[in-house]
């Protein structure tokens, strides 16, 4: 189904259009596609009466018309799954099994185990793992923010069944990479937003802040991520990920700090539960997050 459909225009369900599914949403509507997304009663009620507005560093500021209803009714091409993961068991009661199991499901979620649970739910076989790297924030109900001057999606599995995929989403803007290595597509990003997300919400610092007032608990927990994700399969250069944090611009926050600053529930368990499960299974010594995770556990948060 999904290589029938390359050349023309998709039928694309959104679960969550937050500040990614909203942004993908967006440009994948203003591409030609045909959006549907999947929300609660206010939300939908939001986008029904006024679409999706998009402010973008990248795409400039547009708007877009979408389709909107509490349940998907019928069978798409493809389901992105963009809810934080805190919502998800209850988000994916409106997705039935039967309008995805001749598509796709691509999850753009943080953490590494959503995956093994989606294919739980709908089967290995339309489940593609990804991962996004994105600053994108919603506002207020259809009303985003994109900051970062890029929007890139990782997406594993074999070459030839993703190209349409990949194909229709770099038409609607988005950078996008192929890889045949699950383990590498989800760690490549989890090692890197791991030791970022917690230590900007630990301590309510932006980036830049915490490379410099906390450098060295960032170099320890950047080596501890780099130690798991290299036992899980997928070696990753504590060095790299250095070099990359010092590139970013100093007043970049982290999702889970920006859910912590607005009182919603923190993705602490799918980013440092998960990095801790993992140590675990392959007994690899994690302290600094260990502690980290047990002082953010503490912490006053919804």
């Amino acid at each position: 189904m999904v290589t029938e459909v390359s050349a023309r225009a998709w039928t694309v369900a959104v679960l969550g259009p937050g500040g990614v599914g909203g942004l993908l949403a967006a440009l994948l509507s203003r591409a030609g596609h045909r959006v549907i997304c999947l929300a609660g009663e206010a939300t939908a009620y939001a986008l029904r009466r006024d679409g999706l507005h998009v402010r973008s560093a990248q795409f400039g500021d547009f708007d877009a018309q979408v389709e909107v209803d509490t349940e998907l009714r019928e069978p798409v091409d493809l389901c992105l799954v963009t809810v934080k993961q805190t919502a998800l068991e209850e988000a994916l009661v409106r997705v039935p099994l039967g309008f995805v199991q001749d598509g796709l499901v691509l999850p753009l979620l943080n953490g590494i185990e959503h995956t093994a649970a989606l294919r739980r739910r709908y089967g290995a076989q339309p489940v593609v793992p990804g991962a996004i790297r994105v600053e994108s924030t919603r506002v207020a109900p259809g009303s985003i923010e994109h900051g970062s001057p890029f929007t890139e999606i990782d997406l594993a599995g074999p070459a030839a069944r993703l190209a349409p995929l990949a194909t229709m989403l770099t038409a609607a803007g988005v950078h996008v990479r192929v890889s045949e290595d699950e383990s590498a597509t989800l760690w490549g990003k989890f090692a890197f937003l791991a030791p970022f997300a917690l230590l900007t919400t630990r301590y309510g610092l932006t980036i830049g802040g915490v490379r410099t007032r906390h450098r060295k608990e960032l170099v320890a927990l950047v080596e501890e991520a780099a130690a798991v994700s290299s036992a899980s399969g997928a070696p990753v250069d504590p060095a790299q990920t250095l070099t990359r944090y010092d590139a970013f611009p100093p007043d970049s926050k982290s999702s889970m700090q920006r859910d912590a600053e607005a009182g919603r529930p923190l993705e602490l368990d799918a980013i440092g539960g998960a990095l801790l499960r993992a140590a675990a299974r392959h007994a690899v010594a994690v302290p600094v997050t260990a502690r980290l995770v047990d002082e953010l556990t503490k912490a006053p948060h919804p």
